[in-house]
């Protein structure tokens, strides 16, 4: 968490015992946002940078949707750790891709539990060349 950002209390983030364990893959199952924050809904973000051009590859692209997403938090007085709920658009879903976004969550989100997620497999992104996209639910300082 960035030490600049606005102190609010967190999200808890819950596993329940007889549902399996989705920290590999980057998640937590539920995310409850704390008392006294406001929702905030961040559309989604793609790879692409300030200027419209989508970085190389897969990895790259989930890397800048990342950055991508903590320059809106930022913007609606957050950080990534506010982040309640996620949805990320995977254009040809793979295994492979699933094993770089638990690598990829984890070098943005930091140790210990992720936001809420679900990952929807798509044929198709807006742009031509987009791989990956993600939209946040967010509870920021009231």
């Amino acid at each position: 968490m960035d030490p600049h950002a606005p102190h609010a209390p967190l999200p808890t983030f819950l596993d329940p015992e007889g549902l399996y364990d989705p920290a590999p893959n980057g998640y937590s199952h539920i995310g409850i946002p704390p008392a006294g924050t406001r929702l905030v809904y961040i559309a989604g973000q793609g790879g692409e940078d300030a200027e419209g051009v989508l970085a190389d590859g897969f990895r790259a692209q989930v890397r800048q949707a990342l950055a991508n997403l903590r320059i809106a938090v930022r913007a609606a007085g957050g950080d990534l750790g506010h982040v309640v709920k996620q949805t990320v658009l995977v254009v040809d879903h793979s295994q492979a891709h699933l094993h770089v976004l638990g690598e990829e969550f984890a070098r943005a989100y930091g140790a210990g539990p992720k936001p809420a997620c679900t990952l929807i497999p798509v044929p198709r992104l807006a742009l031509d060349g987009m791989l990956f996209e993600v939209d946040a639910v967010v509870a920021v300082p009231g």
